[in-house]
């Protein structure tokens, strides 16, 4: 693709073209960014990736190989009736949008080829995970480039679109459970005199640590977690700790209620 154009231009916007800037996946000056408006957010992803802000909308939109949707989903619908006087007739559409559906964007874009994805802010890292859905009209060949643009920042996985919203919940949100987990084992460890950055340091390398185990080894978590869990022993007294605090009932109703939202956006 020749020309990316980001409409919107926050958290994860920033995510998805630092990792293709750093992956050299998508040359910076192939991307262009712009806001509604603030325009210093713009020139600060400009100088920090070499990407170029739009000047003239027009100009820009129209021959755009790609626009993606990253406006707050607030923002989304005023943001396509701005823009889609302004788009070429093949330009696709990718959404980065939570909750906001493929009818939705083509009612408001018309019916050009439009795929919604969930990354996370991972990509910065290239380390995302994403599920993606895509409409009717994306051919064989402009999906295989969406897919290649996508696993240069992680890993993703097609999906049906009505399934996004658990993936939303899932994956989307994922990243902020766990660094909330890791809050919480530092807030315990202090407890016991121990040093934020020592606890800080034990955690992530934990989480870090599981998480290859279950990649590498292909076992499945409970028979991992058996294997750590000796009776009587200090890892069966914690897990019947979770146990006592409804912990599995807790990520049930995380992912429930984050689910929910999902679907409640997509009918805003």
């Amino acid at each position: 693709m020749q020309t990316i154009v980001f409409a919107g231009a926050g958290s994860m916007a920033e995510a998805i073209i630092q990792g293709w800037v750093n992956k050299g996946v998508v040359l910076p000056q192939s991307i262009y960014v712009m806001n509604k408006s603030n325009k210093l957010k713009l020139q600060d992803i400009a100088n920090r990736y070499g990407v170029q802000v739009v000047s003239d909308r027009r100009e820009v939109l129209s021959k755009a190989d790609c626009v993606i949707l990253a406006m707050k989903p607030k923002d989304v619908v005023a943001g396509m009736k701005d823009i889609a006087p302004l788009l070429g007739e093949k330009t696709a559409v990718l959404s980065v949008v939570a909750g906001t559906s493929i009818e939705t964007i083509q009612e408001n874009l018309g019916h050009r080829a439009v795929a919604r994805v969930m990354p996370n802010t991972s990509a910065t890292i290239g380390m995302s995970a994403s599920g993606i859905a895509f409409s009717d009209e994306v051919a064989q060949s402009l999906k295989a480039t969406f897919l290649q643009l996508l696993e240069a920042i992680g890993v993703v996985i097609e999906v049906k679109e009505h399934e996004l919203h658990a993936v939303t919940a899932l994956s989307g949100s994922g990243p902020a459970y766990l660094y909330y987990l890791i809050e919480a084992f530092e807030q315990a460890g202090m407890k016991y005199g121990l040093e934020q950055s020592t606890i800080r340091t034990l955690a992530v390398q934990t989480v870090a640590g599981a998480a290859e185990m279950l990649k590498q080894t292909s076992e499945e978590p409970k028979a991992l977690r058996k294997k750590v869990t000796s009776p009587g022993g200090t890892t069966a007294a914690g897990i019947q700790a979770l146990k006592n605090h409804h912990f599995k009932e807790t990520i049930q109703a995380c992912i429930d209620d984050a689910t929910k939202r999902s679907i409640e956006l997509a009918k805003e």
